[in-house]
């Protein structure tokens, strides 16, 4: 008997679709002011991460239009062959600057940083002793995934539970090997917080190293909006170019030590070909924009108070989102689709997160709200969503 593989797929896809869990692509237009197209209409777009509208912002555009012009359309080799350029450099120092920290490394994409850097990292050989690595429970894929490649058995928490963090803590408080804690700062599913002070509390109290993922909090949140972390004591603060920033790629700043190891040991970092220079030069823009965007960011979260307190009164589910992300937890797929569905068709887009993005039992439409947003846009939501309920 003949193998079929494309029928091996297909009957995983039917699988999926049988539980309404496929996924599909989707085609949109042009975005501009928080809005897109979508089969040929306009629709309020409240699924993008471009949360401070930066990725049409014109010093944005320029700069990548001025660096592309100087220096070409590509890096044309990896960081370690002749792929560093000055440009790389130079948005490294500024993330320094913004961040605190001694050094900075850029990668390609934040699941790209997230999975080989923790793929690497806590190698026995390098570190002496098997790592003990506490990992909150609702940690992005792509950490999980460069743990799993890793060979690291991770110690998982419940979601932003401390004291039971603390209780793992305790409990291997007597093992020598060297103590991570594993958490982002703004959860991209939730819109909740991790407690960042609490947090680098219990990485001293236990000789722990702290690493946390600012990819949701990175212009939007923190000290002149460069995170919860930024100036704070943590080891690893690593974040992404590619949503509030308005661009593409991500970065990690940490000491000097652990990125020149990283530069010997990082596969995922070795063999990329580096960011090009459009792309950094945008991110150079926002770099530099981001701290005079204090009115941008109180009137963002402002917003999203406002549509957080219009769902709860219309008798949803938001959880404990605190920022621009909110959930409309819904609970079954199906009924979750059905209400991505009747969204388009009042023109907002909303798009269904299902299993196993999220955990089975809690799919939602996940909302995020951009500055680009007008009042009235705002206005609408609520509108649509109080009448849906009603």
């Amino acid at each position: 008997m003949s193998f079929d593989l494309n029928k091996c797929y297909q009957d995983y896809v039917s699988g999926l679709e049988e539980k309404g869990l496929r996924r599909r692509l989707r085609s949109v237009g042009k975005t501009y002011h928080g809005r897109t197209t979508l089969k040929g209409r306009e629709v309020i777009n409240f699924s993008s991460n471009n949360y401070m509208g930066l990725a049409q912002h014109p010093l944005l555009i320029e700069r990548s239009q001025e660096w592309a012009q100087d220096w070409g359309t590509g890096s044309m080799a990896s960081r370690l062959v002749c792929g560093t350029m000055e440009l790389h450099e130079r948005v490294e120092e500024r993330l320094i600057q913004a961040k605190g920290g001694e050094a900075a490394l850029i990668f390609n994409s934040g699941f790209q940083a997230n999975s080989a850097i923790l793929a690497s990292l806590f190698d026995k050989d390098v570190l002496g002793h098997e790592a003990l690595v506490f990992c909150d429970r609702l940690n992005h894929a792509s950490m999980h995934h460069g743990l799993k490649a890793g060979g690291i058995r991770q110690i998982r928490y419940r979601h932003n539970d401390l004291n039971h963090l603390e209780e793992l803590l305790q409990k291997h408080s007597d093992n020598p090997g060297p103590k991570f804690i594993l958490s982002e700062s703004v959860f991209s599913m939730d819109g909740d917080q991790s407690d960042v002070d609490a947090l680098i509390g219990l990485a001293d109290h236990y000789g722990a190293e702290l690493y946390l993922d600012e990819a949701h909090a990175t212009g939007v949140l923190g000290e002149n909006g460069f995170g919860l972390c930024a100036g704070k004591k943590v080891s690893f603060k690593m974040g992404t170019f590619s949503k509030a920033l308005g661009g593409f790629g991500a970065y990690l700043v940490c000491s000097q030590a652990v990125k020149n190891y990283l530069i010997n040991r990082c596969s995922g970092m070795i063999y990329s070909t580096s960011l090009p220079p459009a792309v950094l030069g945008a991110m150079d823009a926002a770099l530099e924009l981001v701290p005079r965007l204090d009115a941008e960011r109180a009137r963002l979260l402002a917003n999203a108070q406002k549509v957080r307190n219009s769902f709860k009164q219309s008798g949803f589910d938001v959880g404990d989102s605190s920022t621009q992300i909110i959930p409309l937890i819904i609970g079954e797929e199906e009924k979750t689709l059905k209400m991505a569905n009747a969204l388009e068709q009042e023109n907002i887009l909303g798009i269904a997160i299902r299993p196993p993005t999220v955990p089975k039992g809690t799919s939602r439409i996940r909302f995020a709200l951009s500055a680009a947003h007008s009042d009235e846009d705002i206005d609408y939501l609520c509108a649509v969503i109080g009448a849906f309920k009603s």
